[in-house]
């Protein structure tokens, strides 16, 4: 039986403006992420030429640093900032 990453399971704090967009904390960076992908497929925010990409709406701008436009790689990295 694989050990779970038990870093990965720590439950987190959540800011403000992500809390907006997935609701309050604290919850594991994994189920931040999920989350996170069930705002973006609920709002249709994937980009529809370029899958990768991730189209703010004025939630995610505060999330993205003020960015229009993401790429999955760089919103993990932006979303890592809102959690503590």
């Amino acid at each position: 039986m694989a050990k779970e990453n038990s870093a990965f399971m720590k439950p987190m704090n959540i800011s403000a403006d992500l809390a907006a967009v997935i609701g309050k904390g604290p919850m594991p960076r994994a189920q931040v992420v999920k989350k996170l992908w069930e705002y973006i497929k609920k709002n249709n925010l994937q980009d529809a030429k370029n899958k990768r990409n991730i189209n703010a709406d004025e939630n995610l701008k505060k999330v993205f640093d003020g960015k229009a436009t993401v790429n999955m790689f760089e919103m993990t990295k932006l979303v890592s900032k809102h959690l503590s």
